[in-house]
């Protein structure tokens, strides 16, 4: 396919470069658009040439695949083009995890009269998620960028909208030559509450989750599988190996989804 079609495609997708930019993946909005729809196609193409495999022997396989393929394909591009949306939300929880911690390290080490770049590299040391953003900036600093130049090129590309608020504090003291150390404590103080509320709301979402996962994932199955088993022998249906495998397969995925549901809706808090 010409590249002209990505570029294309690319100059549909506004927020791309940005988004590649947040997620730190060194590609430019065309060859990310090229390589997903290439790796959308492979793996098409692999699960087209498994599936025909799978039904060489019915008539149906031409019909099946003119509608099978095209839907896969744009499932396939659609989900990988979510991608650097992925790879920015992890990151951001990452940070969520730390910055409450390395905020009031930062205050700590301003308070004893540290200064700025040489706090910026202790954190850099001591934080693995927040410390690689304290680390670009200190290597631009060190390649003959002003601290001002360096943070606000940070901020333009920070995955974390509290980060970027800290930063934000840190660039406006510079600029006013006010007290840093007093500006991070209100913005620590305010992004403390909002944790403390997302705990709160995640506690309240949790007891009606555990209340459908007892009864989805535990009584239906338990009572179902009985009540199959005593029905079974009056209508004279055969339970055999294979029904207690799919059934067995369908109550894993039910609890797969719960857990997962679980997962993803934890705030990305230590609490």
């Amino acid at each position: 396919m010409s590249s002209a079609v990505f570029q294309i495609m690319a100059r549909a997708l506004p927020n791309l470069k940005l988004k590649l930019k947040k997620a730190g993946m060194n590609y430019s909005p065309e060859e990310f658009v090229k390589r997903t729809f290439l790796s959308a196609f492979y793996m098409t193409t692999g699960l087209v040439v498994s599936l025909a495999l799978i039904l060489a022997k019915f008539n149906v396989l031409k019909g099946v695949m003119i509608i099978f393929v095209p839907i896969v394909f744009l499932l396939l591009f659609s989900y990988m083009m979510k991608l650097p949306d992925v790879t920015i939300s992890r990151k951001e929880k990452s940070i969520t995890r730390e910055i409450v911690f390395a905020g009031r390290h930062l205050i700590i080490e301003l308070e004893s009269g540290v200064p700025l770049y040489n706090a910026f590299i202790n954190i850099s040391k001591n934080y693995e998620a927040m410390g690689r953003y304290f680390k670009e900036i200190i290597d631009k600093v060190d390649f003959g960028t002003s601290m001002e130049d360096a943070i606000s090129e940070a901020i333009e590309y920070m995955p974390s909208d509290d980060f970027r608020r800290l930063l934000w504090q840190v660039l406006n003291s510079i600029r006013t030559g006010s007290d840093v150390s007093k500006s991070l404590g209100s913005i620590l103080e305010q992004i403390a509450r909002e944790q403390t509320i997302e705990v709160n709301r995640y506690g309240k979402k949790l007891n009606p989750l555990s209340m459908f996962y007892m009864i989805i994932a535990v009584i239906l199955p338990s009572l179902g599988v009985t009540m199959l088993v005593v029905l079974s022998s009056f209508i004279q249906f055969e339970l055999n190996l294979t029904i207690f495998l799919i059934l067995s397969g369908l109550l894993a995925f039910v609890q797969f989804m719960f857990l997962s549901m679980i997962k993803f809706s934890r705030p990305a808090i230590e609490f």
